[in-house]
């Protein structure tokens, strides 16, 4: 590991057994939601171009949290390494993770689909306007799969440090 980074695997500021960057990217998810929504208020406030500029903010943040959060489970030992010290079953934290996996990756195609659908068509001028509707309903479905995987994230953290 690099000498650099080796403060991700000190000891975390909730209190739990996780390390900091666990910590970190843990309360990045579980407030993620909250970020996207006041954003999504802009649009419904017609400040397009304030929903436009935090919608592109939160995404680009959004994927460096993701990188870091990899970079520090693939260093620190990955899930195996994470589990040895919880109470629950393998087998059931293994399933939910991989619930929570199966989500956010869905939720991430989502996302990129539509950020870049969003930024295309908003400089064509097609947003707002004709391409609203499927922009809604595409984002709608985004926003559904972060909710479900910032709720998955922390219980995946639940289980693996508070437990």
């Amino acid at each position: 590991m690099k000498e650099n980074m080796s403060y991700m695997f000190q000891a975390g500021f909730l209190g739990t057994r996780a390390p900091f960057f666990m910590d970190f990217v843990t309360l990045i998810v579980a407030i993620l939601p909250f970020i996207v929504y006041g954003s999504i208020i802009f649009a419904k406030k017609k400040n397009y171009k304030m929903h436009i500029l935090s919608q592109n903010i939160i995404f680009v943040v959004a994927v460096i949290v993701l990188g870091y959060f990899e970079y520090g489970v693939r260093v620190g030992g990955g899930f195996d390494a994470f589990i040895k010290a919880s109470n629950i079953s393998h087998l059931y934290a293994g399933v939910v993770l991989v619930v929570h996996i199966i989500i956010s990756l869905v939720m991430l195609f989502y996302w990129i689909r539509t950020v870049v659908n969003a930024n295309i068509n908003r400089s064509k001028g097609l947003l707002p306007g004709s391409h609203s509707k499927p922009h809604k309903l595409l984002a709608m479905k985004t926003f559904i799969g972060i909710m479900l995987s910032s709720f998955t994230g922390v219980w995946v953290y639940t289980l693996l440090f508070m437990s």
